[in-house]
This record gives C-alpha cells, sequence and structure tokens, in this order.
C-alpha cells in the first residue's frame, strides 16, 4: 500500500482528491455493492488510478448499466441475504485463484421493515453483518499478505450495540434504526476480530463510516421517519452538535478509498475511520457526533460476536 506523506484530508474531501497522485496500476481491489451509490464511485475512483475491480451486486443487470463507464470493471453475482449465493460466489472466486489486494466490504441495507433473509435471519444482521462475515471469511486466503480489508459501518453503530442473545429479534420489538445499529456495531466489532487474526501476515482490517450520504440506502425510509430522523439530527444541532449536511456520493465514498490506498496499515488496522482519519473513542453526542462507541471496539465483544456468527451460520473460520 502507499505510504507516502500523509496529507490532510477531512469530511468534504472527495474520492479524487484523496487519490490525486496515486497510481494504482497492478493493484486487484475488490468492491461489494456495486450496482449504486458508494459502491460504484468506489470502484470508479479506484479503476480510474489504474486498479483492477472485481464487483459484486445482487442485480447483475442493474449494476451492468450503473458502472457502464467503469473500463475493465469485473462483475460477479452476490446476494449477501443468502449463504447459498454468499458461499457460490466465494466459491467461485477461489476455485480461480487469483488473489486480491483490498476487499472493501461496501454492500448493504438500511432501516429495513421487519423480515427475514433466505436463512432465517433478521434482515440487516443478516445482510449487512453475517452475509460479509461468511463471504469474506471464505476469500480471506485470496487477500494478499499485507493486504487491506475495508468493512462499511457508519455511524449508526450508535443506536445499538449488537445483541448476542436475541440477534434475530425474536423477543425484542422490532425498531428499524435499532437493528440497523446493531448490524452496525456487527460490521466494527468484525473488523476488530478479522484485524487480530490476519494482521500476523500484514493483512489489516478498518472499518469506515462513510458520512450521512443521500443514496439508494434510505430507499426503505417512509417521508415520515425521514422526517423523524432530520428532527432528530435539528435538535441534536440545537444541543451543539453541528449542523447535519448530506456528503456528496464522491465525498461519501472518499474514507473507503483513503482507508484502502493512503492511510498507513498499522494506523487504521482494527480501528474506525471517519472523514478521512481514525475516530477516536467517544461515549458523549448524539448519532451524527464524531468518535466510536467503546462496545464498538470492544476486543472481547468481537470475539463473542466472531463465536455467536459461527454459531449461526454454522460454520467456522
Amino acid at each position: 500500500m502507499t505510504t507516502t506523506t500523509m496529507t490532510r484530508f477531512g469530511a468534504t474531501s472527495t474520492t479524487d482528491e484523496v487519490l490525486a497522485g496515486i497510481d494504482l496500476t497492478g493493484r486487484r481491489i475488490l468492491v461489494t455493492g456495486v450496482s449504486a451509490g458508494l459502491g460504484v464511485e468506489t470502484a470508479r475512483a479506484l479503476a480510474a488510478h489504474g486498479a483492477s475491480v472485481v464487483g459484486t451486486a445482487r442485480d447483475l443487470d442493474k449494476a451492468r448499466a450503473a458502472t457502464a463507464g467503469i473500463p475493465g470493471l469485473e462483475l460477479i453475482e452476490l446476494d449477501l441475504a443468502s449463504l447459498a449465493s454468499v458461499r457460490a460466489a466465494a466459491d467461485a472466486l477461489n476455485a480461480a485463484g487469483d488473489q486480491f489486494d483490498v476487499v472493501i466490504a461496501n454492500a448493504g441495507v438500511m432501516a429495513t421493515p421487519f423480515g427475514k433473509t433466505a436463512d432465517g435471519f433478521e434482515t440487516q444482521f443478516g445482510t449487512n453483518h453475517l452475509g460479509h462475515f461468511v463471504f469474506i471469511n471464505r476469500i480471506a486466503s485470496l487477500i494478499r499478505d499485507g493486504g487491506r480489508l475495508v468493512n462499511l459501518a457508519s455511524a449508526g453503530h450508535r443506536f445499538a450495540d449488537v445483541d448476542l442473545e436475541d440477534p434475530n429479534f425474536e423477543t425484542t420489538p422490532y425498531e428499524p434504526f435499532l437493528a440497523y445499529g446493531r448490524s452496525k456495531t456487527a460490521n466494527v466489532l468484525f473488523v476488530v476480530e478479522f484485524d487480530r487474526r490476519h494482521k500476523g501476515r500484514g493483512v489489516r482490517a478498518a472499518a469506515v463510516h462513510p458520512g450521512g450520504i443521500a443514496t439508494e440506502l434510505g430507499r426503505h425510509l417512509s417521508p415520515e421517519a425521514m422526517q423523524a430522523l432530520v428532527d432528530d439530527l435539528t435538535a441534536e444541532h440545537e444541543a451543539g452538535a453541528p449542523a447535519f449536511e448530506f456528503k456528496t456520493i464522491p465525498q461519501g465514498a472518499a474514507t473507503s478509498v483513503w482507508a484502502a490506498a493512503i492511510a498507513p496499515a498499522e494506523e487504521v488496522g482494527g480501528r474506525y475511520c471517519e472523514d478521512c482519519h481514525v475516530a477516536a473513542p467517544s461515549e458523549v453526542g448524539g448519532t451524527i457526533s464524531g468518535g466510536v462507541r467503546a462496545y464498538a471496539i470492544d476486543p472481547e465483544r468481537a470475539k463473542a460476536l466472531w463465536a455467536k456468527s459461527e454459531e449461526m451460520v454454522g460454520e467456522t473460520f
């Protein structure tokens, strides 16, 4: 990875600004969720700087249309809400045997109505965490020594810690953002334990909060739910938090490419990043404030989630 002198980037930096002057020729990078939004922009920016990009999508026709302008992009089918699809995609990649320098786990869903994946998991935990958990662990040997994993999390992790006793909301009343928060905390904890397990061969993992972006991720929000969210953000601002502003998609994808190709590995390994820097632990502020909750980076909690995840998917890594 590039270890040039660090330029200070921030909340308004774009993918092109972060990658300015960087040559990724010879790098092979996998990005999940390239049919819209951040995934498309991440793939575009990396390819524009010479990387060979493999993208995954549940709907390949939609992905082909969305990525038509990205030269050399290879697409593979991956439905994170189906472990059969996850395992088939991983098996195909392992059979080909081509290694990756970086895997960017970008795909996800947010604030969905209550539902279950093909395997009976609550939709958000099953898609955002368990699907990637199985997929990434199955292809972990394809990540080149010295490579990286970038896992998209969210400031939404502040909504909730994981619930290892009731991950599928069998006894807990379902709330869309509570479930989203659990799944995003799981994304951070997965990084903590994956990094611990793989750093011996130089593979480091980072969690990334892209910021608030108006993408298809919000398609499940009713006008009432969106207004309630805006009201909450306004109240946080009035309580002293900075005013909330949506990022553009190139700004939202900037931290992903920064963590993948710019930041020193030892700086981001096992950490939670936002606005192109490593976030500090913070127990104050609301859902849009900077920083990461201590429960999301607790190494013992990360080990417990790993064990629970293995139990749920019936597979040991």
